[in-house]
């Protein structure tokens, strides 16, 4: 029996594992690479020997950077069933097409750049996307399944985003019958608008995420002021727009729970709030159609809030056209955009607009990778190039990080102390390099486990 680590190896992004045993073979996400340098020449290669010859795919989660290349996998010859939960396929639809745009926009403007050498191709259509949709297999949270008659897996909630989940499989191959859990992404404790994380069982061998694995979140009551103190000095201070990089999927729907509560507690000041992406739009809907799966406490809010209040006002953009004039604006608006690490979408359009204006604020809420524009402004950059133009920054920078989807270092070792004994082995992975070493040692400190950090491509005998 066999692991090799295709993707997130000593990185964020890129999430994509593949099981080999005598009677199957299947990946366990497949997601899209994002910044670097040669992040479109690693999306381009060929993920897999054999594609076609995949028994299954196993998906935690709709973000991009686990699903985000599944439309290329069945593109170059994958026919079989992708399990996920019913919330993620849900998801999947708006996202997977969003991402097929985009990649059919980039490839556009490319060849309108390029004079000379090859046409630059899009890594998948939308007719592609759709192709790959038609695969999926929804299953709930904790109902056993067989994916192939040697393998029997369950989908647990991993307190994410929605539908998220970590897979607890048992595999039989001979003799050597093995248990493995991969923890995709896991969420963090006591979060607004997500249910914690189950606990997992017990497992012979763990492939976790280590994506906050060298640092603690701040707690979320600070968080909260901190939120209340950069929208207010925006505001109603300095008189400016606040530009939020966020997330289409949890992230901006979790925003809006919050800016909603907040308001209602006489936090926050009335404001207008412009929702500027088609995705998060859609996810929004999806998010309200399963409220049965989050916090039975935020349901009634998040409703309410959707509705036109006398001075909160949420607006889903939906045109370029409205997203254009909204950029005109120099004031008094919220506009929440994608795409998160600011690399692609409307957000781009606002950052040119409102990075040189020194009474506009941007609110990092999320995590940043390496080579992307959020992570340069995260680093401090006085002057960034967007659209090939170098662009002042002279707005607030604001970075919070306690609103992370992700639980922080003591977040996943909480969630890995409760396996009821030690994996026989752990691989480290969905973390940057040096982050995946620091919580490779943690884990050895606090639970005693041995735990390693693949690189990528290296395979492993289980």
């Amino acid at each position: 029996m066999r692991l090799s680590i295709l993707g997130a190896a000593q990185e964020v992004t890129g999430s994509c594992f593949l099981v080999e045993t005598s009677r199957a073979r299947f990946l366990v996400d497949c997601g899209l690479f994002q910044g670097g340098r040669d992040v479109d020449q690693k999306n381009r290669r060929s993920l897999i020997e054999r594609p076609d010859q995949l028994d299954f795919v196993l998906l935690t989660h709709a973000h991009i950077d686990h699903s985000g290349l599944l439309p290329r996998l069945v593109a170059q010859g994958y026919g079989g069933p992708i399990y996920c939960t019913p919330a993620t396929a849900d998801l999947l639809e708006p996202m997977l097409l969003d991402a097929a745009h985009i990649q059919e926009y980039e490839a556009a403007r490319q060849r309108e750049r390029r004079h000379r050498g090859p046409p630059w191709e899009a890594l998948y259509s939308a007719a592609q996307a759709r192709q790959c949709l038609s695969r999926l297999c929804p299953v709930a949270y904790d109902e056993g399944f067989a994916p192939a008659p040697s393998v029997s897996a369950t989908l647990r909630d991993a307190g994410h985003i929605l539908g998220s989940a970590f897979i607890e499989i048992a595999v039989a191959d001979g003799s050597n019958n093995k248990r493995l859990l991969f923890s995709g992404d896991i969420g963090d404790y006591g979060r607004p608008l997500i249910r914690d994380p189950a606990a997992p069982r017990a497992t012979d061998v763990l492939i976790t995420e280590s994506t906050y694995g060298n640092r603690l979140h701040r707690p979320l009551t600070d968080t909260l002021d901190e939120l209340v103190e950069a929208f207010t000095d925006t505001l109603m201070h300095r008189k400016g727009n606040v530009i939020v990089p966020a997330f289409a999927v949890g992230r901006t729907q979790e925003l809006l729970y919050l800016l909603i509560r907040l308001h209602r507690e006489g936090r926050l000041p009335g404001m207008e709030i412009f929702v500027d992406s088609p995705l998060a739009t859609k996810a929004t809907a999806v998010t309200l159609k399963h409220l049965q799966v989050l916090d039975p406490d935020v349901g009634a809010t998040f409703q309410a809030g959707m509705h036109a209040e006398r001075d909160l006002r949420i607006r889903f953009v939906e045109t370029p056209e409205e997203s254009a004039a909204l950029s005109a604006r120099a004031s008094g608006a919220v506009i929440i955009a994608g795409s998160g690490m600011c690399d692609a979408g409307r957000i781009k359009h606002h950052l040119r607009a409102n990075l040189p204006r020194p009474a506009a604020s941007v609110v990092i809420i999320g995590f940043q990778a390496q080579g992307t524009l959020g992570r340069r402004l995260v680093d401090g950059a006085t002057q960034v190039r967007i659209f090939g133009e170098d662009t002042a920054v002279r707005a607030y920078v604001h970075t919070i990080g306690g609103l992370s989807a992700h639980a922080d270092r003591d977040g996943l070792l909480k969630w890995m102390g409760a396996l009821p004994k030690a994996p026989v082995q752990t691989f480290v992975v969905h973390g940057e390099h040096a982050t995946a070493l620091t919580f490779a040692d943690e884990i050895e400190q606090r639970l005693g486990w041995k735990a390693q950090v693949p690189a990528p491509g290296e395979t492993f005998e289980l």
